[in-house]
């Protein structure tokens, strides 16, 4: 069986204040893009995991297609399965892929095995692996707050419009973004600001992590002005980077981002 774990973007990202727990509360709203991989199960003997496309850094054992393996395993007598990975989603982009890989590696077991898990609970067991994994479940518009992984659903539709995904030659761990971020109650909240015309959300709508990010990493920077003098309506950086999106009212022309960056268009 085969599944095409999807991205995500942020649109708006406010880290509001320090849990004690060492974790930070922070609200934002995830939107799924058309960017995948492909993940397929095989039944196997023993189990086995192999990866091709883009490197992915660290351990095999590491893999959260394994750790959601292991959590299911604990509940259900899973048999082995052959799993491969296509990464084409970027890794250290701000986009969720290896969270979107785990949900629907979760997605798929319950599937492929009768495990009857509803939504909820695949979420549970998705919330274990990462904060932002339990969103690919559903992978439906979310306003997320709390760690990131407390979610009301949001309206918000953008196919009508043209969402261009720019990867640039940097890389931004999640610590440094956190290491920089200053904490702060946002004014308005983003389940109002989205209701916007999306040409306004340039005057209300920000990513936190930019104000520490984009001084020590200018290239990321300079995309997201690019992408402006092409025309954008909205641009932002993903999450904690690298990558940055533009929201467009017709197709863009990024001819001139193609050379030294990763671009993707919607």
């Amino acid at each position: 069986m085969i599944v095409f774990p999807n991205a995500k973007i942020n649109i708006g990202l406010n880290i509001t204040s320090r849990r004690p727990d060492g974790y930070h509360n922070l609200e934002t709203v995830f939107y799924p893009v058309k960017i995948h991989d492909a993940l397929e199960t095989i039944a196997a003997d023993e189990m086995s995991f192999n990866a091709s496309g883009l490197g992915i850094p660290g351990r095999t054992e590491d893999n959260l297609c394994l750790k959601g393996y292991d959590l299911l395993k604990k509940d259900f007598d899973l048999p082995p399965v052959n799993i491969h990975l296509h990464k084409h989603i970027p890794i250290g982009a701000g986009l969720g892929g290896g969270s979107a890989d785990a949900a629907f590696f979760i997605k798929l077991l319950n599937q492929e095995f009768s495990l009857g898990l509803d939504a909820e609970q695949m979420r549970v067991y998705a919330r274990q692996l990462g904060a932002d994994c339990a969103f690919f479940i559903e992978s439906k518009p979310v306003y997320a707050f709390g760690k990131g992984d407390e979610f009301e659903p949001v309206e918000l539709d953008l196919s009508a419009y043209h969402i261009a995904l720019v990867m640039p030659p940097a890389h931004v761990s999640t610590a440094e973004a956190y290491r920089g971020v200053k904490p702060r109650p946002s004014g308005s909240s983003l389940k109002e600001l989205i209701g916007l015309p999306v040409a306004e959300w340039k005057h209300y709508i920000k990513n936190d992590f930019e104000e520490s990010i984009f001084p020590n990493h200018p290239v990321i920077r300079g995309v997201k002005a690019a992408l402006y003098e092409a025309g954008a309506l909205y641009a932002s950086m993903s999450g904690s980077g690298a990558s940055v999106f533009g929201i467009f009212q017709t197709k863009p022309d990024l001819s001139g981002l193609e050379k030294d960056n990763q671009v993707f268009k919607g």
